[in-house]
């Protein structure tokens, strides 16, 4: 026994078998592991040079006060102060919640039940390109158009005439601007999110349905038991991408606002990207760089906590099929 052992050991070093039971994987692995660096490396170096240096740039402007031109005064934590004894700011930032949670809700509701509907529609890779369009279409369109539907004399005022409807409300007064916007953006948005849905919705294999049917189960059974677990994390990753997107909502915001006739949208519709750039480059008084680099941090830190909590709550088991 012990001229075996000793006969086994040899091989196994022979071999060149890693000792303490580890091995090295097998030559496709260490190929791999081999170009990892070759591949890889380029792109992070990009994304570190363009992406990581700039916003870590950023969090040491949002210390200091500067001008954009001149030395920085260094003030610590002086402009985050300053932001949250902002009025301004608070209301900024209360509206990109809104944007974030109520315009969210609405399109999620809007894209699951337009997806339930045209799931088994005929012609619906048409109407999935229908609605599709108004996500296509630059903002500045809708800035334009709003001006010509909602002015006083406009095609909606004209039309709730015919009802009867003489003094109708004042669509682009400053107070009813942003539920305009959020309107807006719910249509405008909800087509490329129903798209999404309907591509997860469509990856269903059809005989899931068809056991369904067997077993007697109801419209709200095969919701609940077929279609949620299946597109579970597809709803995560548009849960996501809206996030990300809806911190950052500008154009649309100043378009509507320059529709107005003022030029710069009222304050009542300012997100924290507006907010951000009025404090920067608006050009009418001596740019706060620190401020609005500071808002700028706290947007990212806002969106950065939200997908986390995202990936924490949606996550499951992946559901192979």
């Amino acid at each position: 026994m012990t001229q075996v052992a000793t006969a086994t050991e040899r091989l196994t070093v022979g071999t060149g078998a890693p000792r303490g039971g580890r091995t090295g994987g097998n030559a496709i692995d260490r190929a791999r592991k081999r170009l990892f660096v070759p591949f890889v490396g380029p792109a992070f170096l990009l994304y570190t040079l363009l992406f990581v240096v700039p916003a870590g740039y950023a969090v040491w402007i949002s210390f200091n006060k500067w001008a954009g031109a001149g030395p920085m005064e260094f003030v610590g934590f002086g402009n985050y102060i300053r932001l949250f004894s902002d009025k301004l700011f608070l209301q900024s930032f209360g509206n990109t919640l809104l944007l974030l949670f109520v315009v969210g809700i609405a399109i999620f509701v809007i894209s699951f039940g337009l997806t339930l509907v045209l799931r088994d529609m005929a012609g619906r890779k048409i109407a999935r390109s229908v609605i599709f369009f108004p996500h296509l279409v630059n903002a500045m369109i809708f800035g334009v158009l709003a001006g010509f539907i909602f002015n006083p004399g406009g095609l909606v005022n004209s039309l709730l005439a015919v009802f009867g409807v003489n003094e109708p409300p004042a669509w682009l007064s400053h107070d009813n601007l942003f539920p305009l916007i959020m309107v807006m953006m719910t249509w405008v948005t909800t087509g490329y999110f129903t798209t999404i849905l309907m591509a997860g919705v469509d990856r269903i294999p059809p005989y899931y349905y068809e056991d369904c049917a067997l077993a007697g189960a109801n419209a709200f059974q095969r919701l609940r038991y077929v279609i949620l677990p299946l597109t579970w994390d597809v709803f995560g990753t548009c849960a996501v991408l809206w996030t990300i997107s809806s911190v950052k909502i500008f154009e649309i915001i100043w378009v509507f606002g320059g529709s107005t006739g003022a030029g710069m949208p009222p304050t009542q519709t300012w997100t924290t990207a507006v907010y951000t750039y009025v404090t920067a480059f608006s050009g009418e008084s001596v740019p706060a760089y620190g401020a609005a680099t500071a808002s700028a941090v706290l947007s990212l830190a806002l969106v950065s906590v939200l997908v986390l909590l995202l990936r924490r709550v949606m996550k499951r088991d992946a559901v192979e099929f």
